[in-house]
């Protein structure tokens, strides 16, 4: 049987409160998930892990990784027990070295939040390997694109690839649960990005922060956005682009995402 290709997500997972709060996205990744049974394995690149050169977690048993603070105590009692893949995280080693790409395997890094959260309403049942990759230091579209081309070429081999950041991410303004009125600006910005996305126009995309409009309010600093040229990069014209969910928590936090997966006849 000729191996599925896998689809290439872009996920906001906003905050850790996504794992008890899942909303319209939880719902949608649930669904998602549900025909992922010939996914074999997940790569995931999340801002949570940065690293000065490019890593990818190795770790047959990753622990999963509470990484931050302040929250409800019940998100510190969830797990993500999916297995790691030494043989997957040396494909993707392989991979990356095909595009002249340099990384090194890390033999300990667990699973942080921008990984767990979203998986665990994607594939609640944790049964498909999980390899974490880090956004180095200093990534910028252009790389994470690149990253995202590379890795792209899994895909036909069964292996999704998810980049998990968030769709707009000004924590300075966020002002506690209680606000609930959009701010404006994120919906432009949004709709700016999926506009483009949509038609692929990746060179208006890479220089989003002077073209988009609101770009550096709605990202101060891009980590957060970085993961979305990862996805982007993975994904190809011959892919069908489904918008999961375009909900904003706080006023001002974007959980826009998309699921790449091929065309359907």
């Amino acid at each position: 049987m000729a191996t599925q290709r896998a689809p290439a997500l872009f996920v906001s997972h906003g905050s850790p409160m996504l794992a008890v709060e899942p909303g319209a996205l939880g719902v949608k990744l649930a669904e998602l998930g549900k025909h992922w049974d010939q996914v074999r394995g997940i790569v995931v690149v999340s801002p949570h892990w940065q690293t000065k050169a490019l890593k990818v977690g190795s770790h047959l048993h990753p622990e999963t990784i509470h990484d931050f603070g302040g929250f409800p105590k019940v998100l510190y009692t969830l797990n993500y027990p999916a297995p790691g893949s030494q043989v997957l995280a040396q494909q993707v080693l392989h991979t990356l070295a095909l595009s002249d790409i340099k990384a090194e395997l890390d033999a300990e890094q667990g699973l942080d939040h921008g990984v767990w959260v979203p998986l665990l309403h994607l594939r609640p049942q944790a049964d498909i390997p999980v390899v974490p990759v880090s956004l180095p230091e200093d990534a910028t579209p252009e790389t994470a694109l690149a990253l995202g081309y590379a890795l792209g070429s899994l895909r036909d081999q069964g292996i999704a690839i998810v980049g998990s950041g968030s769709m707009t991410h000004n924590l300075n303004e966020f002002r506690g649960a209680a606000v609930t009125q959009p701010q404006a600006y994120v919906a432009e910005f949004s709709n700016w990005v999926r506009s483009h996305a949509e038609v692929r126009d990746i060179k208006a995309m890479i220089h989003y922060r002077i073209q988009a409009p609101h770009a550096v309010r709605a990202h101060p600093t891009d980590e957060h956005f970085l993961p979305l040229f990862v996805a982007l990069g993975a994904s190809s014209a011959q892919d069908s682009m489904q918008v999961l969910d375009t909900e904003v928590r706080y006023g001002m936090l974007s959980m826009e995402s998309y699921a790449w997966d091929k065309l359907r006849s």
